[in-house]
């Protein structure tokens, strides 16, 4: 499971811009006006090769007793209860507030690790932030969420004792596991009862009714397989138990955990925004997927082909993922999908030869030339460098320069010649440094002055 960590202080101290920089993202918004944030906010953040999951909280207003201050409040104080560290953020420009000190005594009583961030601390040393010691939970560090200043040692601070998440390559060896995830009342409990054969979980026509994350480990054509039943992920806006907002999270950590997910949705209602979100999640994960579009039984062919063209709009940016139309509630169609599967796994877990990797990056150079700018990006080999997804890195020279269409068209090269059917594939460029860079020039000798003197005041007659 990925680490998650929570950020909780009072309104307008910095939380939505240090979320949107742990993530590397816009996905909060950010303003200088206090309580913009009034839901929980997900997102997936990396250091180095560590990846973590980071909660952004509303505002929390100790002082709240109705209305939306003290929902916002409520939210926050069950986001903490599901961190593995919280951080706390204040306010370095207007020093320690009363409602710091009142949220600062409500943490502590929560037992949950707590870190103390002074932020828009942008040139403030440690000792400016002294004054913060008085809330009691530890040392404070001053940081810039704005400007990065420190972001990058709260991160490795906040993830020192936490434990890391099993590498892909630690778990190619393993057996696939597979996430069925998908909006509430789209039928995974029964899918994942019709794969198993049996009535395994419970499934109910009610939203809701599986509140967290169900391992199963089971076995098909003498194959080992662990399948994970998820809670459905609604919009936060919908999300109104406080048992409920707990599935959010597991559900994102059954992502992070599995190999191949199963996205399920429902062929009687439109593909909606949070189908597309779910997808963005899984993508963004790099994990496998296929899709699966439940209740396809009972459809006229009118009803059929509108739903087969809205999820060709809606979710277009899943073309590598096998579409399977089924009903899980009468097994038609069920069949293909653990086949889809072992595809997917297999092409996520794929071994690339770098020598056939160079080829296939030549020739499609040869057929399309990147796009030049000041000077032409040179592409000169690729190896792998990673799996789960499979991660393709490229040498070369000025490839920063490469455009999105370009990398997208190199992505589509590579996963049609080595059949990469089910999975993402990622590409990393790697320019090589100039190796006279950090050199400084020779001085010129006096006769090599004269001399460059004289062709100076040559070109200047020649030329004007």
């Amino acid at each position: 499971m990925l680490p998650t960590l929570v950020l909780v202080g009072r309104p307008n101290v910095g939380k939505s811009t240090l979320f949107n920089r742990l993530t590397r993202s816009r996905d909060a918004l950010v303003a200088d006006q206090p309580g913009l944030t009034r839901d929980r906010h997900y997102g997936r953040g990396r250091i180095g090769e560590r990846p973590f999951l980071v909660v952004d909280t509303g505002g929390l207003e100790p002082v709240a007793k109705e209305g939306i201050l003290f929902e916002m409040a409520r939210q926050t104080r069950q986001a903490v209860a599901e961190a593995d560290i919280v951080l706390f953020l204040v306010d370095g420009r207007q020093g320690v507030t009363p409602q710091d000190k009142i949220i600062a005594e409500q943490l502590r009583r929560t037992g949950r690790p707590l870190l103390l961030l002074v932020n828009k601390a942008e040139g403030m040393q440690r000792a400016a932030a002294g004054e913060f010691y008085e809330l009691g939970i530890g040392e404070p560090l001053p940081i810039s969420s704005a400007h990065g200043d420190n972001v990058s040692e709260m991160v490795e601070l906040a993830l020192e004792g936490l434990p890391a998440q099993e590498s892909a390559e630690e778990e190619e060896s393993d057996h696939p596991k597979i996430a069925i995830v998908g909006r509430p009342n789209v039928g995974k409990s029964t899918l994942v009862n019709a794969i198993l054969g049996e009535e395994r979980v419970i499934a109910f026509d009610q939203p809701g009714t599986t509140r967290d994350s169900i391992y199963i480990d089971f076995e098909r054509a003498g194959r080992h397989y662990t399948i994970i039943d998820t809670a459905g992920v609604r919009r936060r806006g919908k999300i109104d138990e406080a048992i409920e907002k707990f599935s959010v999270i597991k559900t994102l950590q059954a992502v992070e955990d599995a190999n191949v997910v199963v996205l399920v949705v429902d062929a009687r209602q439109t593909v909606t925004e949070q189908d597309a979100h779910i997808a963005d999640f899984v993508l963004q994960a790099g994990r496998a997927l296929v899709l699966a579009v439940n209740k396809w039984d009972g459809l006229d062919d009118y009803q059929r082909e509108t739903t087969k063209r809205d999820i060709g709009r809606k979710l277009h940016f899943l073309g590598f993922a096998k579409l399977h139309f089924i009903s899980a509630l009468h097994g038609s169609g069920v069949p293909g999908i653990l086949k889809s599967v072992n595809e997917a796994y297999a092409a996520a877990m794929a071994k690339l030869p770098t020598p056939k990797l160079t080829r296939v990056l030549m020739d499609a150079v040869e057929k399309q030339q990147p796009p030049r700018s000041r000077f032409r990006p040179k592409l000169r080999y690729a190896h792998q460098g990673g799996s789960n997804p499979p991660l393709i890195v490229i040498h070369g020279s000025a490839l920063d320069k490469i455009p999105d269409s370009y990398r997208r068209y190199l992505e589509r090269t590579f996963c049609e010649a080595f059949n990469l059917q089910g999975t993402p594939l990622r590409i990393e460029f790697k320019s090589g440094k100039n190796p006279f860079a950090d050199k400084t020039p020779r001085p010129l000798t006096e006769s090599e002055q004269r001399s460059a003197h004289r062709a100076r005041i040559r070109g200047r007659r020649l030329y004007g």
